[in-house]
């Protein structure tokens, strides 16, 4: 292996790595600032990051100044901003609301479940499915089974089945946006998108948590107190910073998840990965990327003190192999191409 290749394993790796501990952040982060809010925050913070890139490096430019995509309009930029976001927003929103519910670990496996999900519903796109596909999606969905019932064959985690109908959404953003990158450059899509997500979010986080509380304290009285539902709605968050009252937003505890979940989940790790995959194989990009729900459950277990049960444990192993399997033809085409 060449030193730019093991460069790019490296950042693969590191990217894979600050994604993963992402879902610890997700889910502590909801103790004093609400869903919507927590992603509206992070994403606005992530798109603002990329803009001194997007500016160093010049719209849609190549190193040598020739444009490598068409240098967006403002409609079209507006356009593929609006529809990468707003699939992203349901997206990180039907994801946000299972982590309530379950464990870090179980959302960064789960989440994995677009991978084996995207080749499937290329079908419909008129894109070829080999066999692994299939037999991959066999092993992660038995491996989701193992994960979410934890032992109790007979029940199944909630928060698991809404991260799943999340991966769901997961994979048609990848299909979005590999037809739309095609059409303008990388960077400035996902600073598009970031952006009209985190403003989606922060309207539902006006206009939706109070009403979140409500029902949950009509459905248990007590349930607003508990780590559920115990962060403080977006319009009370605004009244308390309006009134001078920022001890909970500034405390480490709040805003550490929030600043990480945006600057490095958002911003730092897409760069890295963008800068990787460059020099990286498509072998090794899909192997080391597929570690993100191992970091998750790392730092599930480090951070959080999240338990992990054998049959936890069998599904993760089930979902890892079935990931990987789906992408057989990526990865044996690669280690073939390299041996050639």
């Amino acid at each position: 292996m060449n030193k730019r290749a093991l460069r790019a394993d490296i950042l693969l790796l590191l990217t894979a790595g600050i994604w993963g501990f992402g879902f610890v952040a997700q889910r502590s982060g909801m103790e004093y600032v609400g869903p919507f809010a927590f992603n509206g925050i992070r994403f606005i913070l992530g798109s603002l990051s990329l803009l001194p890139i997007l500016f160093i490096q010049g719209w849609g430019r190549g190193k040598n100044g020739g444009p490598v995509t068409p240098a967006p309009t403002p409609g079209r930029f507006f356009r593929y901003s609006l529809a990468a976001g707003g699939c992203l927003f349901i997206a990180v929103t039907l994801q946000q609301a299972g982590i309530m519910f379950t464990t870090a670990g179980n959302a960064g496996f789960i989440t994995g479940l677009y991978v084996a999900l995207t080749p499937i519903f290329g079908i419909f796109l008129g894109r070829k499915t080999g066999k692994a596909t299939w037999i991959g999606a066999v092993f992660t969905l038995t491996g989701l089974y193992f994960l979410s019932a934890a032992g109790h064959l007979d029940r199944i985690n909630p928060g698991d089945l809404i991260t799943a109908v999340s991966a769901i959404f997961w994979a048609f953003h990848v299909l979005l946006i590999d037809a739309l990158v095609r059409k303008i450059d990388p960077l400035a899509l996902s600073a598009g998108q970031f952006g009209v997500c985190g403003i989606f979010a922060l309207a539902a986080a006006f206009f939706l948590e109070p009403s979140i509380h409500t029902l949950a304290d009509l459905l248990d009285p007590g349930l607003v107190e508990t780590g559920l539902f115990g962060w403080r709605a977006f319009p009370a968050l605004l009244a308390d910073i309006a009134g001078g009252n920022t001890g909970g937003i500034r405390s480490p505890d709040n805003l550490i998840p929030l600043l990480y979940g945006g600057f490095a989940s958002v911003g730092i790790a897409y760069t890295l990965q963008v800068v990787a995959q460059r020099d990286a194989p498509p072998a090794h990009a899909t192997i080391i990327l597929c570690l993100e729900g191992c970091f998750a459950a790392l730092g599930g277990v480090l951070l959080l003190a999240e338990p992990v049960g054998r049959w936890t444990l069998l599904g993760f192993v089930l979902m890892l192999c079935g990931m990987l399997i789906t992408q057989w033809e990526v990865i044996a085409g690669g280690f073939t191409k390299k041996s050639a």
